[in-house]
This record gives C-alpha cells, sequence and structure tokens, in this order.
C-alpha cells in the first residue's frame, strides 16, 4: 500500500499518527502543508518538497520577477503558480501514484488537498480528511472557513476525527464520505512506560498543579492564572507549574506569584517524558481554551493520575465524569474555575477516585496495543474500498 500523508511536518501529532503505520510494509511519504522542519521523530516516512526545495524555487522566481521588471515584460502566470503547493502536491500525488491520500488537519492540509484536487483534471485518490481539534467545531462556524470546509466534506472519500461531537458536526456540514473510527488523532500511548514515570502512592499527597501555558486565539491560560489567585488561601502549601506558556503568561504568573506567595515553575521545552513525569506528580491538571476537540494533555492526565479540570469546549465530556472523575468548566469564567480548583485540592477522595476509574478508562481506550491495530485495520478497509473503485472505473 503507498500512502501519501499530507500534514504539518513539524507537530508531533503528525508524527505519532503516522509512526503507527511506517513498519507495517507500506510505502509511506509526506508532503508538508507548511514550510516547517520535520520532527524529530519521525522515520521512514519520504518527506517531499522540503524547505530547501521551496527556498530554491522562490529564489529562482524572485530572479525571474527582477528581469520581468527591469525589461518591462509581463509577469507570466508561471510565477505564481510555482509558489502554489497545491501546484507541488498535485505534482507529487502523479509522481508517486498513491493508493490513499490522508490528509491530518483540516484548515492546511485539508484545504492544499481540495485545492489540488480541484486542479486535477483526471482521477484523484481515495482521499481521507481528518479533523484535528477545532477544525470544525470552532473554524465550522467562521463565515471565512464555512465554505471551505463544506467542499472538503463534501469531496472526500472518508473522514476521521477524535470526537463523536465532530462526526456530526462534519454531517451538519455536508459530509458525504463514510466515517470511519473515532480515535484520538495522535494513536495511543505505551502505558507500562508512562507508569514508570508516575509517582508512586495516591493523587490526593500530590501538592503540584499543572496548568497547560497557552493563551492565544483559542487557549485562556490567564483566566486560569486569575482563578488560582482567586483561590489562593486554599492553595497554601502547594506550587504550581505551567508548560509551554507564552510571554503574556509568563509575566502574569510572575506576578501571581508575588501577590500570593505561590512557587510558580514554568517549565522549558522538555522530553514527552519529563512532561509525562510533570503530570505524574500533579494533584491537579488545568486547561482552558475555547475551542479543542480531545486535549492530548487531558488524555495524559487520565493517563498519569491528575486530577483533571478542563474546559466544556473540548470533548472532556466524551472521556470523563463530570463531578466524579474529573471537573468540566467553563473557560472564561475565573469564579467556576476557582470554586472547581478549591473542590479539587480539598477532595482527597475525590482525586483518589477519579485517578482509579481513569487508569481504567486508559488501560481500555488508550494503549497502544489496543490503538495501533484499529488504525492499521482503518488504512486496510480504506486500501480495500481503493481497490473497488479503481476497478469500477475501468
Amino acid at each position: 500500500m503507498r500512502i501519501l500523508f499530507v500534514a504539518m511536518p513539524h507537530s508531533v501529532h503528525s508524527a505519532r499518527w503516522i509512526n503507527q503505520i511506517v513498519d507495517q510494509g507500506h510505502e509511506v511519504h509526506l508532503f508538508p502543508s507548511m514550510e516547517t522542519k520535520p520532527h524529530e521523530s519521525l522515520k521512514n516516512v519520504r518527506l517531499h518538497c522540503t524547505n530547501i526545495g521551496f527556498r530554491l524555487i522562490s529564489r529562482l522566481v524572485n530572479m525571474l520577477k527582477k528581469k520581468a521588471i527591469s525589461s518591462r515584460t509581463p509577469q507570466p502566470k508561471l510565477f505564481s503558480t510555482l509558489f502554489d503547493r497545491s501546484f507541488w502536491l498535485l505534482r507529487i500525488i502523479r509522481i508517486v501514484k498513491p493508493d490513499i491520500i490522508h490528509s491530518l488537519e483540516m484548515q492546511h492540509a485539508g484545504y492544499l488537498t481540495f485545492a489540488a484536487r480541484a486542479r486535477s483534471r483526471g482521477k484523484f485518490p481515495t482521499w481521507i480528511v481528518t479533523n484535528w481539534g477545532s477544525d470544525i467545531f470552532l473554524f465550522g462556524r467562521l463565515a471565512s472557513h464555512v465554505d471551505r470546509i463544506k467542499k472538503v466534506l463534501s469531496s472526500c472519500d472518508y473522514y476521521s476525527c477524535e470526537c463523536e461531537r465532530d462526526v456530526k458536526l462534519a454531517i451538519d456540514k455536508g459530509l458525504k464520505g463514510e466515517v470511519l473510527s473515532v480515535l484520538p488523532n495522535g494513536g495511543g500511548f505505551d502505558l507500562q512506560h508512562a507508569y514508570k514515570l508516575r509517582k508512586t502512592g495516591p493523587t490526593s499527597l500530590r501538592r503540584l498543579i499543572l496548568l497547560k501555558g497557552y493563551q492565544h486565539w483559542s487557549g485562556r491560560a490567564l483566566v486560569a492564572l486569575r482563578a488560582l489567585e482567586l483561590c489562593s488561601q486554599e492553595l497554601q502549601g502547594y506550587h504550581i507549574a505551567i508548560y509551554s506558556a507564552s510571554n503574556d503568561v509568563k509575566i502574569a504568573a510572575e506576578l501571581v506569584s508575588q501577590s500570593t506567595g505561590i512557587p510558580i515553575e514554568l517549565i522549558p521545552l522538555c522530553s514527552h517524558d519529563e512532561m509525562l513525569s510533570f503530570f505524574g506528580r500533579a494533584r491537579v491538571y488545568i486547561g482552558l481554551s475555547i475551542s479543542d476537540a480531545i486535549s492530548t494533555s487531558l488524555l495524559e492526565a487520565i493517563i498519569m493520575g491528575a486530577f483533571p479540570i478542563q474546559s466544556c469546549t473540548s470533548c472532556a465530556d466524551e472521556w470523563i465524569e463530570n463531578g466524579k472523575t474529573g471537573l468540566i468548566v467553563p473557560p472564561e469564567d475565573p469564579e467556576i474555575i476557582a470554586t472547581a480548583i478549591r473542590r479539587a485540592v480539598s477532595d482527597d477522595s475525590l482525586v483518589d477516585y477519579a485517578a482509579e476509574q481513569n487508569a481504567r478508562l486508559a488501560s481500555e481506550r488508550l494503549d497502544r496495543s489496543i490503538i495501533q491495530p484499529q488504525v492499521i485495520a482503518m488504512y486496510e478497509k480504506v486500501a480495500a474500498g481503493a481497490l473497488l473503485k479503481r476497478r469500477s472505473r475501468r
């Protein structure tokens, strides 16, 4: 089987997903949906149209442009074509002749693949579209994206996502292709390895609060910091660690630490194992955003025994039971979030029960040995459908 992925090459989610199938005897190719370096963990993948290639093209086009301007001749259409990634994607499709094209994420990879398909005058390979995070839940409500999302969903042969919520949203937006298994977009976890990084003893004995530091178009870490400040009296004896903190979060964290006396640590860029060890030492994990699918951080909290406080705009309700195995909160209400934090740091039986139940959930739904066979079976199913499709065209 020959598979061409169109994806963000730097993304750990792309790497984890692709790595599930690279050792299964398939020929795996990757066309970058944006100009970034590939993730270091990607292996046995044939990478096409790298940054170096595009930089060489850019230099050539700029030279031709300058020559055209100096000679006052019209600039040929070739200039814009050479800068169009869909042109190069279609060329790679024609060279590689993949059995399956799989676009991971919609706003870059999905739109790009649709543009290549629109350019194609011949038969286009079987196409899987995977919805990541906010691809439909948020962007599907924005006027500048609605029509493009509908075009992608009405053109693909198969659709995959990690939330049942997003299956319904895709159907409402005109999905015509077949829905594949709902699985985490990052694949499964090596639970036995992860458990070695987890602090022994009950979660109730931990005194660390771990905060996801995203503050941008979706992330709301500043709201979480305000909530922590509101319940600072109950947090004496605790310390807070923030990872992936944006600059404004770093400034706010220092000020909150000064005003409350609570130590706040900013976690530098680190390995996945080091990050898991923080989850494995945390009593509470807080992740807030105005839009998400399954936050990978939520899954890591579930695995490592940290009690999750997650915003209601994710698919947290498909993984945790509100008030029993975690707390689901609005992303922009610090008062409600503060109440949730107070409960999580005061109720030992709640966090210990949640850790026990979430460990059982992880073993049933997150272990790599359970998810990887489903992923392999998914591609085998799609490949069989692609073969029937080719035969029917003859």
